[in-house]
C-alpha cells in the first residue's frame, strides 16, 4: 500500500498524508453477516460517570467479527475481498471456505484476492496460513501469535507489525516479539504465515484537527497548563515546566514499571523488551 501527499492549498491539506486504497482495497461494503452494532460510549460507564477523557462523538462504525482462532483446520478457504476495517488499523481479507462459511481474517501483507488460505497442522508454511508452532520452519516471520492454545490470537495483530520464530525449546517456541522482547510460546499456540498488511500505516498523518474528531478523539489539554487540584504537573508561576512528567493520578509517564513484580507469565519471558 502506498501513501498520498497533497499540496498545500489549505493548511488542512499541508500536513495530511493519508494511505491509497486503490489497488489494494476490494470491497467498499462489508460482509452483512459478520458485522454487528457497536455501541458510542462517550467515555462513560454503566453509571453514565465519565471515566475516559477526551473520548466522544466521530464517525457511526460497525463492528466487523474477526476469527482469531483459525479452528476450521483442514477446510480450505478462497479470499473473496480485502476490505478497510474502521475498529484497527489492519486491513481485513473475507474469507469463503468450501463448506459455505464466512469469516474475516487479519489480512496479512502479500495476502491476494482469490487465493487459498487453509489452517492446522497439515498446511504449507505460506503466506496467511495458520499453523501450530511446531509446524512452522525456524526464521520465519509470524503475526496473529496464540499466548494459549485455542484462546486465539493476541501478539503482533496490528498494521505493519510481526515477530519471529527464533528457536524451539523443548515444549516451547522462542518467539522474538515485535517490541524486542524474547519469550516462551507453547509450541501448540496457532501463528500466521506473514506479516500484518497495510505497512504504510504509520506514515499518514492526520493534518487538521478535525479528522481526530471523525476518529472520536476530542481536544486532549495538558497537565501543566492545569491547576495544582486538576493534575500533579499543574500550578506554577508563569510558564512552569511541571516537574517530573507523570500521570493524573501522580504515577511517573517516564521510566516505572508497572508490571505486577512477582506475574507468573514472567517465567517465560527471557529478555525483556528494548528501551525506546
Amino acid at each position: 500500500m502506498a501513501v498520498r501527499k497533497f499540496k498545500p492549498t489549505t493548511p488542512g491539506q499541508r500536513h495530511k498524508i493519508i494511505g491509497v486504497f486503490k489497488g489494494t482495497i476490494t470491497a467498499s461494503t462489508p460482509e452483512k453477516s459478520l458485522t454487528v452494532g457497536k455501541r458510542s460510549t462517550g467515555g462513560r460507564n454503566a453509571e453514565g460517570h465519565l471515566t475516559a477523557r477526551y473520548l466522544g462523538g466521530g464517525h457511526k462504525r460497525k463492528y466487523r467479527v474477526i476469527d482469531f482462532k483459525r479452528n476450521k483446520d483442514g477446510v480450505p478457504a478462497v479470499v473473496k475481498s480485502i476490505e478497510y476495517d474502521p475498529n484497527r488499523s489492519a486491513h481485513i481479507a473475507l474469507l469463503y471456505y468450501v463448506d459455505g462459511t464466512k469469516t474475516y481474517i487479519i489480512a496479512p501483507n502479500g495476502l491476494q484476492v482469490g487465493a487459498t488460505v487453509v489452517s492446522g497442522p497439515e498446511a504449507a508454511p505460506e503466506i496467511g496460513n495458520a499453523l501450530p508452532l511446531s509446524n512452522i520452519p525456524i526464521g520465519t516471520v509470524i503475526h496473529n501469535i496464540e499466548m494459549r492454545p485455542g484462546q486465539g490470537a493476541q501478539i503482533a495483530r496490528s498494521a505493519g507489525t510481526s515477530a519471529q520464530l527464533s528457536s524451539r525449546d523443548g515444549n516451547y517456541a522462542i518467539i522474538k516479539l515485535p517490541s524486542g522482547e524474547i519469550r516462551k510460546i507453547l509450541l501448540t499456540c496457532k501463528a500466521t504465515i506473514g506479516v500484518v498488511g497495510n505497512e504504510e500505516h504509520h506514515l499518514e498523518r492526520s493534518g487538521k484537527a478535525g479528522r481526530s474528531r471523525w476518529l472520536g478523539r476530542r481536544p486532549h489539554n495538558r497537565g501543566v497548563v492545569m491547576n495544582p487540584v486538576d493534575h500533579p504537573m499543574g500550578g506554577g508561576e508563569g510558564r512552569a515546566s511541571g516537574g517530573h512528567p507523570r500521570s493524573r493520578k501522580g504515577l511517573y509517564a517516564k521510566g516505572l514499571k508497572t508490571r505486577a513484580p512477582k506475574k507468573q507469565s514472567s517465567k517465560y519471558i527471557i529478555e525483556r523488551r528494548k528501551k525506546k
